[in-house]
């Protein structure tokens, strides 16, 4: 495991792109990569949204499976989105922006985490708690970034 981690950390600095305009991680300015960040709370899984349910926050679109999730994100867009614009929180910690699979999430403290990949997820959760820690602290200078590893 840590040797599939050391080889993430390399390929990193390989992968290196430019990130897309916005602060918030997007594709094709839909956040989270189509994925419903209220389900994340309701469902607790990964739900695919549908563009017939969208909402703006941040200079992003949020995509929502249903009128009433939208409704919900809508109330309290803040509490819905996830932590580092989107950005995976493992990357934040280790001070760079890295894209997401939506499906590598986490919840908690009421607060909505995105991972690179689940390899990078298992990482993330041998230690949650020191990694906020450290993302928290390095997200202010790391959210000025425009390199972003995809």
């Amino acid at each position: 495991m840590q040797f599939r981690i050391a080889a993430f950390a390399a390929g990193l600095v390989l992968a290196m792109g430019a990130a897309e305009a916005g602060i918030v991680n997007t594709e094709n300015g839909v956040a989270i990569k189509g994925y419903d960040p209220v389900a994340y709370f309701t469902q607790h899984q990964a739900v695919k949204g549908s563009a017939a349910f969208q909402a703006g926050y941040e200079g992003a679109t949020y995509w929502f499976a249903s009128a009433e999730d939208k409704a919900l994100f809508e109330q309290q867009p803040a509490h819905y989105a996830p932590r580092y614009d989107g950005f995976c929180a493992f990357g934040a910690a280790q001070g760079h922006k890295a894209d997401i699979d939506p499906t590598a999430f986490s919840i908690i403290g009421g607060q909505l985490y995105l991972n690179y990949n689940h390899d990078v997820q298992a990482q993330w959760k041998t230690d949650i708690p020191g990694y906020i820690a450290k993302a928290d602290q390095s997200w202010p200078e790391v959210s000025k970034s425009t390199e972003v590893v995809r």
